[in-house]
């Protein structure tokens, strides 16, 4: 159970090993020079070293705002905790004597989005680092590879003198969690999204219906999720604490709603969508199930568009899931209304009745 309980920030981390290196050969090139993960574009250490002590401080040049100010706190926060030291709050105000200065040049999107400037370089001297960007998110992304530079010895704590550019080589790096099957506390979604962004994966993509729980409040059809899981369900304001913390790191969430197969859940509240006659009962074991949307009706086809439109206001990602696998259309071949209907549309059998659907 402890291995399940810690299975997504594991698999985003051995996941996460090469998505950001621009090619195999650079990987294999810079591999034995440093431990960073993902490895960058580029980097060349040089001779010497930026002393970490509790005098530390981080400076703003440019553009500011406070998503970057928020992702700045937090690596202050984390300095702290690996050095126990005691450091400065906030941002300092002059940049010629800060240890780290962060520029950049503004916000990026207000939506994160599949294309997001990402790129960053890190310059480390012997006597100041210095972070630039061309957006917040891609200060957020520099910030995880200076942390990931602190380093100590018999001298104390520090930072390698080391120039770095970096930019992503896939611009959709994303980490599936499946909720519906296992349902996950909100500290523990949290706790995955940063290790995410330790690691710069950037889509949380959160799978929320299956045969075994429907794990996302519906105010337009509330029977969905009062009867399709358990009490375990998501408010609609959680959701969006989940989208916004996850924006504050830099990663887009995008959620899924598996149909038409894989719906016990959706028909445990709603019998009248499904292929056969309910009642239905939620799933409690794994596997490939029957019950199925009726693709042979409209009032399916309004229902969805009421449900979509509902999740689309609230999901501000371009993009949705709808899980289309795994559906053996059992139901469909045991209708005969279903049937009728395929035989008057000229549709040759159940794949190309998924795809009519």
């Amino acid at each position: 159970m402890r291995t399940r309980k810690y299975l997504p920030l594991i698999l985003s981390l051995f996941c996460a090993g090469s998505v950001y290196a621009q090619s195999e050969a650079a990987a294999k090139t810079s591999a034995t020079q440093h431990n960073l993960m993902p490895v960058p574009l580029s980097a060349r250490f040089n001779a010497g070293r930026l002393p970490i002590g509790k005098s530390f401080t981080v400076a703003v040049k440019g553009a500011a705002d406070p998503r970057l100010q928020a992702g700045i706190d937090r690596a202050l926060r984390r300095i702290e905790g690996r050095t126990v030291m005691e450091l400065a709050r906030g941002v300092a105000a002059n940049t010629a004597t800060a240890t780290l200065v962060v520029e950049s040049r503004g916000p990026g999107k207000a939506v994160p989005s599949v294309d997001e400037d990402e790129s960053y370089t890190l310059e480390v001297g012997s006597t100041q680092a210095v972070l630039k960007a061309p957006t917040t998110v891609g200060v957020l992304r520099g910030l995880e590879t200076f942390l990931q530079l602190l380093d100590s010895d018999r001298d104390g704590y520090f930072v390698p003198a080391v120039q770095i550019q970096d930019r992503p080589r896939f611009p959709w790096r994303g980490l599936l969690i499946d909720v519906a099957r296992h349902f996950q506390p909100m500290e523990v979604l949290k706790r995955n999204l940063d290790g995410m962004a330790a690691v710069k994966l950037n889509v949380f993509h959160w799978h929320l219906t299956e045969d075994q729980g429907f794990r996302i409040e519906s105010k337009k059809f509330p029977r969905l999720h009062q009867l399709g899981s358990d009490g375990n369900f998501y408010t609609q304001d959680q959701v969006r604490e989940i989208i916004a913390y996850a924006r504050d790191r830099g990663i887009r969430v995008v959620p899924e709603f598996d149909l038409p197969g894989h719906a016990t859940s959706w028909l445990v509240g709603h019998p009248e969508l499904g292929s056969a006659p309910g009642p239905y009962t939620i799933e409690r074991k794994p596997g490939i199930f029957e019950p199925t949307l009726d693709p042979t009706r409209e009032e399916v086809y309004k229902f969805l568009d009421t449900f979509f439109g509902e999740m689309a206001a609230l999901f501000p990602d371009a993009y949705m899931h709808i899980g289309g696998d795994e559906n053996e259309g059992k139901q469909w071949d045991r209708n005969p209304q279903i049937q009728a209907f395929m035989k008057a549309k000229g549709i040759k059998d159940n794949h190309a009745l998924q795809t009519y659907f």
